[in-house]
């Protein structure tokens, strides 16, 4: 692990995103409250919280963070796509990146969980970082283009 013993404590915060794709009508089935398995957004939404609170215990070289914050939204975008994001939060001296990635792909696989009763053709597409800033590095973000 890197050493953050010479680190300045700061605020730092990122966000990251994942979408997922569905085929024709599981998204509406599922957002509809029909699927299987319950209601998805409520599942998914605490699955990425549980998530990202436990990061350290799931990527091995991440340290341990306590999350001043950690908010996630669900966006449909088109007629059978959605994109979670995950914004984490933090005052320390490591940044929360891998906090918000590891939110965000828990929520796509607990969507995908969810909804493969219906359809196993769910695809989860683009994990990535989004923005973060705080740190040395400052602040971060995605090219426009790529949004």
């Amino acid at each position: 692990m890197v050493d953050l013993g010479e680190k300045p404590v700061t605020r730092r915060s990122a966000l990251a995103r994942a979408r997922v794709v569905f085929p024709p009508g599981v998204r509406a089935t599922l957002l509809a409250g029909r699927g299987p398995k319950g209601p998805v957004l409520e599942v998914a939404r605490t699955a990425a919280v549980l998530a990202a609170k436990r990061t350290d215990e799931l990527v091995p070289l991440c340290h341990t963070l306590p999350l001043d914050a950690l908010e996630v939204e669900f966006r449909p975008r088109g007629r059978n796509e959605l994109e979670v994001r995950v914004r984490a939060a933090t005052t320390g001296r490591t940044g929360v990146e891998m906090e918000a990635l590891v939110g965000a792909a828990a929520a796509a696989l607990t969507l995908y969980d969810m909804g493969k009763a219906l359809d196993h053709g769910i695809r989860i597409e683009r994990i990535e970082l989004l923005e973060k800033s705080g740190g040395r590095s400052g602040t971060w973000r995605a090219r426009a283009t790529r949004r």
